[in-house]
């Protein structure tokens, strides 16, 4: 199955905007009464142990959430068949330059800057769907140097993982190995080099994945 190789193979980052209604507070943003996603580059992806980079002037935020990784093509995929297409998932972050994604919000400019820095998904390995017979009971944990930052479950979120399946493919294919980042629980921060990032996905009391993320400063070209 190509998907469990979704790192190399995968085309796209579709990450969901607001989907847990404390995050969106948090921020000062309204609470969405249909799902939003923006793209994220494969190229910012990063696997467990290598290091987050903070980009000179940027202000960095975590975003822990549950990645769903794409089994096969779809177009135009209902809710109710929406498992279908789902292979497996995996622990992801979505790191955000909180400062420049504010002014992009400001201007009524893409956030494409502020998501789409290498380093900037850092993601878990391959969690086959059978492990997660219910994706709407996900425990997941983000520690900052042992300091618990974010603690929530996907029971929580707006739309469900179908509902953004559904709503993602009436606009645009889902292909094998594509990664759908379905949102975060509140809780989001600053991270600064020097820091560890450790965060961990459960499912009833058992840890299914756990990750380590150094924080470093971006090397200058």
């Amino acid at each position: 199955m190509a998907s469990r190789n979704f790192i190399s193979v995968g085309r796209k980052i579709v990450a969901i905007g607001r989907n847990y209604s404390e995050h969106a507070k948090e921020l000062g943003n309204a609470v969405p009464t249909a799902p939003f996603f923006f793209l994220k580059p494969t190229s910012s992806y990063i696997t467990n142990g290598q290091s987050i980079e903070v980009p000179e002037g940027c202000e960095v935020h975590h975003e822990l959430e549950l990645a769903v990784v794409i089994g096969k093509d779809g177009r135009n995929i209902r809710a109710k068949d929406a498992n279908s297409y789902i292979s497996g998932y995996a622990l992801a972050l979505d790191m955000t330059a909180r400062n420049l994604q504010q002014q992009a919000k400001e201007k009524g400019m893409p956030w494409s800057a502020a998501k789409g820095y290498d380093t900037f998904t850092p993601i878990g390995e391959f969690i086959p769907k059978d492990q997660i017979v219910d994706h709407d009971n996900v425990d997941l944990l983000l520690q900052v140097d042992g300091v618990t930052k974010q603690q929530g479950n996907t029971r929580d979120m707006i739309f469900s993982i179908p509902t953004l399946i559904e709503n993602v493919s009436a606009i645009m294919t889902l292909q094998e190995g594509d990664v759908i980042l379905s949102g975060t629980p509140k809780g989001v921060g600053r991270v600064l080099p020097g820091e560890t990032i450790t965060c961990e996905l459960a499912v009833g009391g058992k840890i299914l994945s756990q990750l380590r993320f150094p924080v470093v400063d971006r090397p200058k070209a």
